[in-house]
């Protein structure tokens, strides 16, 4: 019975060490992929089994099976987690084990251009493939509850960047960060802020700061320009800027102004109304925001486009008119 005993023992552990041999060099062969790159998505709540039948399912060779019992065997099996993951030519079944055991998960990004309004912030989440769409037909007063924002508008609340996401994350995660990043930014601003600035709250340097953010893209005239608007404030003049104006038709602007659209009165008419907007126009970038609470000492109170992207700057209003007919209406005079 011992020889007996002993020989089944020895055929067991034979068996078991020619199992694990093969499990190995199974784990360790590169898998064959229907494409260069391949996608998949681990949804919530997937056990290990579910995830196999996934990834063979997305054009990886692999045997659902065989994968499960790696893992398993490994202790793997219920560590994996959820998210988009990306596999390359190359990949083993123990690099996807490992990969979907430390939430090597895939990511892709969406920017956020400084000067955008809300509308274009949405357009740019809502045509993004790579986002979960939980945002798509909210009203903005929804979105801003879901995000946890206590303003009313959303204009300006979210800072220009670009986020990098796992695939498949939801859209308002995306726009919380965003929205996340401008408070800080804002309250950063303000703290530092130069004492005698005339606004009376970070909301309004917030509402400063995008209209110098569609007054000028040139970033050495970005301290000007917001010493216009503050003199003007400080001074009681209306602050008169095209492109409140425009941000108030909304989208039946046309694109051209015309001298109807500077006498119509609404709300963020700056010719017929005296101070700031109701809210910001635009989403203000880093440097229109330090522009704004940090605005350049100057006598200023007008500027005109010299028509390559810079400004003059007047200190009086003859002088301005010079510097309208010379680069608006080609005059010297």
């Amino acid at each position: 019975m011992k020889p007996l005993f002993v020989r089944l023992l020895i055929t067991v552990a034979l068996a078991v060490i020619a199992v694990s041999v093969a499990g190995w060099w199974y784990a360790q062969r590169s898998l064959k992929l229907a494409q260069p790159v391949v996608d998949f998505t681990v949804q919530r709540g997937h056990t290990m089994r579910q995830a196999a039948v996934t990834i063979a399912a997305a054009g990886v060779d692999v045997s659902p099976r065989s994968l499960y019992w790696i893992a398993r065997i490994t202790g793997k099996a219920g560590r994996i987690m959820a998210g988009s993951y990306e596999v390359h030519q190359g990949i083993t079944p123990w690099m996807l084990i490992l990969k979907l055991s430390s939430g090597d998960v895939s990511q892709a990004e969406v920017r956020f251009v400084e000067g955008w309004n809300f509308r274009q912030i949405r357009t740019a989440l809502e045509s993004n493939p790579n986002l979960l769409q939980d945002t798509a037909g909210l009203g903005d007063i929804d979105i801003l509850r879901m995000i946890g924002a206590t303003e009313a508008h959303p204009e300006g609340l979210f800072f220009p960047d670009t986020y990098l996401f796992d695939k498949q994350s939801s859209a308002v995660a995306v726009l919380r960060r965003a929205y996340s990043a401008m408070k800080q930014r804002l309250a950063l601003a303000w703290e530092g802020r130069d004492p005698r600035v005339p606004l009376n709250s970070p909301y309004e340097a917030l509402i400063l700061a995008s209209i110098v953010e569609k007054e000028t893209g040139r970033p050495e005239d970005r301290g000007l320009v917001a010493s216009v608007f503050a003199n003007r404030l400080r001074v009681g003049m209306r602050l008169q800027t095209d492109p409140a104006v425009i941000y108030g038709y909304g989208e039946a602007f046309d694109g051209r102004l015309r001298k109807w659209h500077l006498e119509t009165d609404h709300l963020y008419n700056t010719y017929t109304r005296a101070g700031l907007p109701p809210t910001p126009i635009a989403m203000p970038g880093a440097d229109s925001l330090n522009a704004a609470v940090h605005p350049a000492r100057t006598d200023y109170l007008y500027f005109v486009s010299r028509g390559d992207g810079t400004s003059e700057f007047s200190s009086n209003l003859n002088d301005h008119n010079k510097a309208v007919n010379r680069y608006q209406r080609g005059s010297a005079n």
